[in-house]
């Protein structure tokens, strides 16, 4: 397979099969980002779990944030539409969101919802799931207290759930964040992993209700 020549010279800064620390890691992630935008800064890792039998997901706080503006949209009524505008949500509605959604809108990072909003929100989750936008208590996007939630993902939450092969991954920055900020925010997504505190939960059709 023929590689551009920015390809190979980025590859030349890492040795195949090289183990390398956090700061060799982060300076070398610094080094390889030559584009002409600033480059999102991602970490994947094989858990060597089984995947057809477990899930890890969970959601941690990055100290540094992502760098990214993180548009919201909340499912909320009643007083909590209030409470979701005052933190930040940039669309807080109910039915009127989800027929725009189901009519290809899709504006929007992440989507948060009040319990009670559910019945409203479930019935798009042939679209929202495979973009990874549907809200799950599991996460903690399903919740009374959408206010602080939201201002937890415009800090720079971010979610996580491993895929079929056992391998999980996040982002955790952007190529311009100094090499200290981007390894704390590493560290931190990496020890959430480790934690415990993901949910790990049947994958096989016998758990299926």
């Amino acid at each position: 397979m023929k590689r551009s020549k920015r390809y190979t010279g980025v590859a030349t800064l890492v040795e195949p099969r090289a183990t390398y620390g956090f700061d060799d890691a982060m300076a070398k992630l610094k080094a390889s980002a030559t584009a002409k935008f600033d480059e999102t800064a991602e970490v994947s890792v094989v858990l060597g779990i089984k995947s057809s039998q477990t899930i890890v997901r969970g959601t941690c706080n990055l100290p540094h944030g992502t760098g990214k503006t993180v548009r919201i949209l909340a499912f909320a009524k009643g007083d909590l539409i209030a409470e979701a505008e005052k933190a930040g949500a940039d669309y807080v509605g109910g039915e009127d969101l989800a027929k725009k959604i189901q009519e290809g809108w899709f504006e929007f990072d992440k989507v948060v919802a009040t319990p009670d909003m559910m019945p409203v929100v479930g019935k798009l989750g042939k679209v929202l799931g495979p973009r990874g936008l549907m809200p799950s208590p599991k996460t903690g996007t399903v919740t009374r207290d959408i206010g602080q939630v939201i201002g937890e993902l415009k800090k720079g939450m971010v979610e996580f759930r491993s895929d079929r092969t056992g391998v999980v991954h996040s982002v955790f920055g952007k190529a311009s964040f100094d090499a200290t900020a981007l390894k704390e925010n590493l560290i931190a997504v990496t020890a959430a992993w480790r934690s415990g505190s993901p949910t790990r939960e049947s994958r096989g059709a016998t758990s299926r209700k």
